[in-house]
C-alpha cells in the first residue's frame, strides 16, 4: 500500500501539468462557488462617483464605468463561466456519448446514420454554429449553452464510437454475450464503464473550449444578458474605454486565460497519465 502510494505521488510530480492545471482549475472552482463569500463588493451595486477608479486597495482592480467592484465582477464571473463548462460539457455528453456508443455497438447501417448526422454537424465550424442557433433562438444563456452542447456533440459522439469498436472485441464482452446479458446492459455496464477515463479526459480538454466559445458569444451580444457579471461581456464593454480604462477588459481578459490554460494543462496531464504507452515516459 504505502508502495503504491510512494509510485503515485511520483507520477503526480513528474507530471507538473496535472499540478499546476490542477491548482488553476482549483482556484476558479473556489472562486465560483465561493463569490458571495470572496467578492469583497456587491457586483451589481453602482456609485457613478466611482467610476473609472484604476485598482487601489479598496477596489484591487478598480471598477467600470458604472463605479461597480471589478474584482467582484470578475469573481462571480467564475460561477457563469462554470456553470457554462458544466451545462455545455454535460449536454453535449449526453447525446453524443449515447449516438457513440450505439454507432460503434451496433454498426452498420445504424453506424452510417449516426455517423452521416455527426460528420454533417462536425462539418460547420463549431463557432458560426453556435452564432446561427443563437440567433435564431435569441440571446440568452440557456440557448448559449444549447449552441455550444451542439457543436461539441460530435467530438464525444466519434470519440465513444472509436472506443466502443475496440472495447466490443473485448474477452470479457464476448463472455457477456455467451452469458446472455442483453445489449444494453453491455454497452453499459460494461463498455462505457471502460470508456469513462478517456471521455473524462476529453471533457476537461473541451472545458477550455467551452469558455472561450461562450466569453466569444457574450463578447458579440449573443450570450449572457448584462447586467450579469461574465467575462466576454465585460471584455465586450471594456473595449469602448480602452484608451482611458484598460483595466476593463485586461483583467476579465485574464480570468479567461488562467481558466483555459488550467484546464488544458490538467487534460494534458491527465491524458498522459492515464495513457500506460506515457505513463512511465
Amino acid at each position: 500500500m504505502q508502495r503504491a502510494k510512494t509510485t503515485a505521488k511520483t507520477i503526480l510530480l513528474r507530471r507538473k501539468n496535472i499540478i499546476i492545471g490542477g491548482g488553476l482549475v482549483a482556484l476558479i472552482l473556489l472562486m465560483g462557488l465561493f463569490a458571495s463569500l470572496v467578492a469583497p463588493h456587491d457586483p451589481l451595486e453602482q456609485n457613478l462617483r466611482n467610476a473609472y477608479q484604476t485598482p487601489s486597495r479598496k477596489y484591487p482592480f478598480g471598477t467600470d464605468q458604472f463605479g461597480r467592484c471589478l474584482l467582484s465582477r470578475v469573481i462571480h464571473g467564475a460561477r457563469i463561466s462554470l456553470l457554462e463548462i458544466g451545462m455545455g460539457v454535460s449536454l453535449a455528453m449526453a447525446i453524443g456519448v449515447p449516438l457513440g456508443l450505439i454507432a460503434g455497438y451496433f454498426g452498420g447501417s445504424v453506424d452510417r446514420a449516426i455517423m452521416w448526422f455527426l460528420d454533417i454537424v462536425y462539418a460547420f465550424p463549431g463557432i458560426i454554429l453556435a452564432i446561427l442557433i443563437v440567433s435564431v433562438l435569441g440571446p440568452s444563456l440557456i440557448n448559449m449553452l444549447i449552441a455550444i452542447a451542439i457543436f461539441s456533440i460530435p467530438v464525444y459522439g466519434r470519440l465513444c464510437r472509436n472506443l466502443t469498436i475496440s472495447l466490443k472485441q473485448s474477452e470479457y464482452v464476448e463472455a457477456a454475450k455467451a452469458l446472455g446479458l442483453s445489449n444494453l446492459g453491455i454497452m453499459f455496464k460494461h463498455i462505457l464503464r471502460n470508456a469513462l477515463a478517456p471521455l473524462l479526459v476529453q471533457a476537461t480538454l473541451t472545458a477550455g473550449g467551452v469558455v472561450l466559445s461562450a466569453s466569444t458569444l457574450s463578447f458579440l451580444g449573443l450570450g449572457v444578458v448584462p447586467p450579469t457579471p461574465e467575462w466576454g461581456a465585460m471584455i465586450s464593454t471594456g473595449r469602448t474605454f480602452i484608451t482611458i480604462a484598460p483595466h476593463l477588459s485586461l483583467f476579465p481578459g485574464l480570468a479567461i486565460l488562467i481558466t483555459v490554460l488550467g484546464f488544458n494543462l490538467l487534460g494534458d496531464g491527465l491524458r498522459d497519465l492515464l495513457d500506460p504507452r506515457l505513463r512511465n515516459s
